[in-house]
């Protein structure tokens, strides 16, 4: 089979790598980044020429992009898949949508004979390294099932959700508990650090008792190292998390917390910080009270 995979950055590159690692699969890819693609296509891979190329080439074409607008005009443009792809081709998308943008590509898709899974997918460039990414898939249950191999070669868990839109809910709703459990976090090994506590002592209790997360190991890690390379981009989440508020909108219900860490996000961001990792929030006490949440 013929895998076309669009957008191998920092999440869509070991992904991919790991199909061409675990399948006998012939995988075409396309990137804007030269170097991207090179790291795919040391390992067999083969580069096409565009994403019109792709498209035309594959029996199954699967994307990793970083935008919802980007989504719509790599799927749905002129240039796009819908455009191109053959009639029975299958679409899978690993992008964090709306559930409104997934079901208006899929509808798109439909109309030219080509079946669409949404799949988005968490847990960072770490675990997409190791191939233990966990996949929320929504779409029709025998498209899910003929591709489920697929989707296994590079993914420690993917559960189907149902139809078309239940996947980005899915993927919304986690990806809002886990940023604000990281801000609490961030809240919280700040008031250790002013205490005059041990620090590691005090992530040691956390880490084995209720209040751990992986929301807060990730903070603890980060924050205690000074080491804030972005393994999940402030920009990013704050792009999800305005799409999970926008959900819950759309849902009626309230904003207590949520919408908080979401101003927390923007003053770190306002502080330069959008390219750092999301954990980098914890910046924001560290200058308002000119200590930083440092253990060794």
């Amino acid at each position: 089979m013929k895998v076309g995979f669009i957008g191998v950055g920092n999440m869509g590159g070991p992904m991919c790598r790991n199909i061409i690692k675990n399948t006998n699969h012939e995988v075409i890819v396309f990137d804007l980044n030269p170097d991207a693609v090179k790291a795919c296509t040391d390992l067999g891979a083969s580069s096409g020429t565009s994403v019109a190329d792709v498209a035309a080439r594959c029996d199954v074409v699967i994307t990793s992009l970083p935008l919802p607008k980007i989504v719509e005009d790599v799927t749905l443009g002129p240039a796009g898949i819908a455009a191109n792809a053959k009639p029975g081709t299958v679409f899978i998308d690993l992008s964090t949508n709306a559930p409104a943008t997934a079901r208006r590509v899929a509808e798109g898709m439909a109309a030219k004979g080509i079946q669409m899974l949404e799949a988005p997918v968490s847990g960072g460039t770490a675990r997409a390294t190791d191939g233990t990414i966990v996949i929320m898939v929504g779409g029709d249950a025998s498209v899910f099932e003929s591709n489920l191999p697929l989707l296994k070669s590079f993914s420690g868990e993917v559960i189907h959700l149902g139809d078309i839109g239940f996947g980005s809910v899915a993927k919304l709703i986690n990806n809002m508990l886990a940023f604000c459990n990281a801000a609490a976090a961030a809240e919280a090994l700040m008031m250790g650090k002013r205490s005059g506590i041990d620090l590691k002592k005090l992530d040691m209790v956390i880490r084995n008792a209720s209040g751990a997360s992986s929301g807060y190991a990730n903070m603890a890690t980060k924050a205690f190292a000074g080491n804030f390379a972005p393994s999940f981009a402030l920009d990013l989440a704050h792009k999800d998390l305005r799409l999970a508020l926008e959900l819950a909108d759309e849902l009626g219900v309230p904003g207590m917390i949520a919408p908080q860490v979401m101003n927390l996000q923007r003053m770190a961001r306002g502080m330069g910080l959008g390219s750092a990792d999301s954990s980098s929030v914890i910046k924001v006490y560290e200058t308002a009270l000119n200590e930083e949440v440092r253990a060794k």
